[in-house]
């Protein structure tokens, strides 16, 4: 593995910390877990959904490297141990063990940026009990949200067939949301975001230019043209749907002249305005002026205006919201625990039988089944070691090795393996009509091929 420091890859200061980022319930079964002297016995969890959100064909693994800096700032301060003593929630005993909490475990996982389907491993996480279980509220919160924007994105991405998308849905969700949503969208292949906070952290390409407020602010629709473009450039976008669309397209080409960059649509019937749009255009000479359109857009909108002379789409809150499938729904369950403390002791499976919600017990490995074509026919997970064919692909990668965080990547790098992972998949996957996940998965007990 490559040294962090010299892929460049930034580590995101997480300021006071992320220990209380979770749910009560895990410190006091830690609690109950120390005066049991079971808190030590060695124990492994698995992330996986159970299902994909109706109607959707595959899932976008996002998140893992926002959880891994979240992991290496899992730390219990003075100020969090004051907070949890004088308000009852765990004892001097307990704190005391909180006080010197580092995990030291170790934890596999899917690559961020690949696909995944119902009952895909894509995360594991091998400890002792006490460390292990406390890290299941913050696990499940940044992969649940980031996993759910991406794979939304995702769709969009495929229903835009090239066209570049720009993710600026921050005034729909949380601010600190909006940061994480936007660098999920772009791993999934949004190619810029209106989140200046995103670009900082992260690196994301930012864009953005006005909004009907300013067209507003000023005397005349022609006034407020001119000051951006004397501030932008000829080559910015200029939003044309505050009057009447075609006296500021109009005013726009004469102002810019020819080589104005772009007009965005905001409103009304989209795929009838951008034809208008384009006739008027390339009536003045602008043939090469881009048309953006955004305004309350998800799949569905994007790939009804496939046909429609489009350039670029904007997509604000059916982006931040999963359009319609919020959490990705992943579980983070105990699969194999030790009957005793100790590194040499056997690890034994364990799991639920609660109808409508059981588990697999046993640790497990994932392997995708590649036909001689290269597409992705089968999901393998097996409770004994990997065995893939000549095709296939391993998909579960070291990310902390004895507390120490291995995995950190560019995001460039879950950008380009999420494009990859789609392309391996049938070409049912992209179809945005009901179907069932793309890659059928298969369980089978010991490492043998099926």
């Amino acid at each position: 593995m490559v040294p962090a420091a010299r892929l460049r890859v930034p580590v995101v200061d997480l300021g006071d910390g992320t220990a209380l980022l979770t749910d009560r319930y895990e410190l006091t079964m830690l609690q109950a877990a120390l005066r049991s002297g079971t808190a030590d016995r060695r124990a492994v969890f698995e992330v996986f959904a159970r299902s994909l959100p109706n109607g959707r064909r595959y899932g976008v693994v996002a998140g893992t490297g926002r959880l891994l800096d979240a992991i290496e700032a899992f730390r219990f301060e003075a100020a969090e141990l004051d907070f949890l003593l004088s308000n009852g929630v765990v004892d001097e005993t307990t704190a005391q063990w909180l006080e010197k909490y580092r995990f030291s475990g170790n934890v596999w996982g899917y690559a961020e940026g690949d696909c995944y389907f119902p009952g895909s491993p894509i995360l594991v996480v091998e400890g002792t009990f006490g460390e292990a279980v406390l890290l299941e509220t913050l696990v499940l919160s940044v992969l649940n949200h980031d996993s759910a924007i991406a794979s939304a994105a995702s769709r969009m991405v495929q229903a835009a067939q090239g066209r570049p998308l720009i993710e600026m849905g921050s005034r729909r969700t949380h601010e600190h949301a909006a940061v994480a949503a936007a660098r999920a969208a772009h791993i999934a292949g949004f190619a810029t975001t209106s989140n200046l906070e995103a670009g900082r952290r992260y690196g994301v390409p930012t864009a953005g230019t006005s909004a009907h407020a300013f067209t507003l602010l000023h005397d005349s629709e022609r006034h407020a043209f001119e000051a951006q473009l004397a501030s932008l450039g000829a080559d910015t976008t200029l939003l044309v749907d505050t009057y009447d669309v075609e006296r500021a397209v109009r005013t726009g080409v004469e102002l810019a002249g020819p080589s104005l960059g772009g007009v965005r649509l905001d409103s009304g019937d989209l795929g009838a305005l951008a034809r208008s749009v384009r006739e008027q255009l390339d009536a003045l000479g602008a043939t090469g002026t881009r048309i953006v359109v955004t305004g309350d857009l998800d799949e569905y909108g994007i790939a009804a205006l496939a046909a429609a002379p489009v350039d670029g789409y904007g997509v604000g809150t059916a982006l931040v919201t999963g359009s319609g499938a919020p959490t990705a729904s992943l579980v983070y369950k105990l699969v194999a625990r030790a009957d005793r403390p100790g590194e040499d002791a056997p690890l034994r499976p364990v799991a639920k039988r609660s109808p409508g919600k059981p588990s697999r017990g046993g640790r497990k490995t994932a392997v995708r089944r590649f036909d001689g074509h290269g597409v992705a026919r089968a999901e393998t997970i097996t409770t004994g070691e990997p065995d893939p064919g000549p095709h296939d692909r391993v998909l579960q990668v070291p990310l902390v090795r004895n507390g120490e965080i291995v995995g950190r990547e560019p995001l460039a790098a879950a950008r380009e393996r999420h494009a990859r992972s789609v392309a391996e998949l049938p070409a049912a996957a992209v179809r945005l009509s009901r179907g069932e996940p793309a890659v059928p998965t298969e369980f089978v007990d010991g490492g043998a091929r099926p």
